[in-house]
């Protein structure tokens, strides 16, 4: 398959908005927050590293949609701002990942 590894990072990306607030309670929510922003994070940067795809450049606004159904799941209209946050913190990671990847490759 072409863009298997986009699609094994969107799926762990997809646990962490969709699974991993089931096991936080209600006074977990702000350091799931934490969380959640530090994968994007991590995800985002290993997006731009590891992706040769151009479409690795989608991945900043498919993660900012993807977050909005979670929350009307778990959260209330006012956790939508994060999606913006998401979208940012994915941005900077893509970028981050893509000046690894043109540095390995010029090393190498």
């Amino acid at each position: 398959m072409r863009y298997i590894k986009e699609i094994i990072i969107l799926l762990i990306q997809m646990l962490m908005f969709y699974i991993f607030p089931l096991s936080a309670g209600p006074t977990d929510m702000m350091g799931m927050v934490v969380f959640i922003i530090l994968s994007v994070f991590i995800l985002s940067i290993l997006m731009g590293s590891l992706s040769k795809e151009k479409i690795k450049y989608l991945y900043p606004i498919v993660i900012a949609v993807l977050f909005i159904p979670s929350v009307f799941i778990y959260y209330n209209e006012s956790a939508l701002i994060h999606s913006l946050w998401y979208l940012v913190i994915s941005i900077i990671g893509l970028l981050i990942g893509t000046i690894i990847s043109k540095i390995k490759n010029k090393l190498s």
